[in-house]
């Protein structure tokens, strides 16, 4: 048997997805398990031993670069897969495996695709299924009778930390940093309402690489890299924002002896690596979507309002604003020196 499985778009729905895709190994330990997912996902499944094979995601989301999807769908039907999981919820990503005559294509019958699916899976209804969403992915796999059961998840780690973990020493000594490493990510794709203040991110790191001997360096998107450099200079660390592919922030994550971040995607690659961490949550449900590591650590404001889930605060953002560089600090370092 040949398996498609469409990764998701988002670097922490794919962390979180990790446990639907080796349930699905288990299922059909003999077969070929090929990952489709787009460029900045892919390395993320690198070393993965659950799958065989990852193809990249040809052209660019909706209506553009049709004649490039094309041609991925005939380079796919060419590869005569014999079944195709879909995780995320697009239409696009179903029209994909139809184009390709994939025989069986499975995914949650949502934004229209129902009828270019042979399994169009209902999706959850609230309680019916754990309420994390690395649920919801497995959820898909019982539905369509890929599974017997909902599989116990508890949590989710990566394969082959220690070597990660050791490229990532050799880059950072190469960039100047040979001590302990406190990595910090004040950035968030979501919006602004996710982001603590990159003021209390300096202090707080400060303190933390203080208090244990280490250095700073700071991660985050091109688009973040002048906000990164404010943190980083306030702490005298190493801005790194734009210049690491994923498999390199991963790797140089893995070597950092604690992280400080937002509710993001490097909030889940560190806990997947079982860096300690910490996470400032403001408008969004750590009972959704939180860490899925006994290594990662929360800190929130408890306030009327919360959580939300809006991208940009319509009022003062008290969620974040009231919690203080000196509480985060403290609880790290209550973390790291017990």
């Amino acid at each position: 048997m040949k398996i498609l499985i469409r990764a998701t778009n988002w670097i922490g729905d794919a962390v979180m997805s990790l446990g639907a895709v080796r349930a699905l190994r288990l299922r059909y330990p003999n077969a070929e398990v090929v990952v489709l997912a787009k460029a900045w996902v892919a390395d993320l499944y690198k070393g993965e031993p659950s799958i065989d094979r990852i193809i990249t995601l040809a052209g660019a989301p909706g209506l553009k670069d049709f004649r490039a999807k094309w041609q991925q769908a005939q380079d796919l039907r060419r590869e005569r897969f014999d079944m195709a999981v879909l995780l995320p919820n697009s239409f696009e990503s179903a029209a994909l495996v139809f184009a390709a005559g994939v025989p069986r294509r499975i995914g949650y019958a949502r934004d229209g695709r129902g009828w270019m699916l042979t399994d169009a899976v209902p999706c959850p209804e609230p309680g019916e299924i754990p309420r994390h969403e690395r649920y919801y992915y497995p959820e898909l796999l019982v539905r369509a009778k890929l599974l017997d059961r909902l599989p116990t998840i508890a949590e989710i780690h990566f394969a082959g930390i220690d070597e990660a973990r050791q490229r990532g020493v050799e880059m950072l000594a190469a960039r100047g940093l040979t001590r302990g490493i406190v990595g910090v990510s004040p950035g968030a794709a979501f919006g602004g309402a996710k982001r603590w203040l990159p003021e209390r991110f300096a202090a707080a790191a400060r303190r933390i690489a203080e208090g244990i001997g280490a250095d700073v360096a700071v991660f985050g998107s091109s688009a973040e890299r002048a906000m990164c450099e404010g943190v980083a200079a306030a702490v005298g660390g190493l801005n790194l924002a734009g210049k690491t592919t994923l498999r390199q922030f991963i790797d140089m994550t893995a070597a950092c002896q604690f992280f400080l971040t937002n509710d993001s995607g490097a909030m889940h690659i560190a806990a997947a690596l079982r860096v300690p961490s910490i996470t400032v949550f403001g408008p969004t449900d750590e009972t959704a979507t939180g860490p899925c590591s006994a290594s990662a650590h929360l800190v929130r404001e408890r306030v009327e309002c919360a959580p939300c889930k809006k991208r940009e605060c319509p009022i003062d953002h008290r969620c974040m604003t009231r919690v203080s560089a000196d509480r985060v600090a403290d609880e790290a370092l209550r973390i790291l020196t017990p």
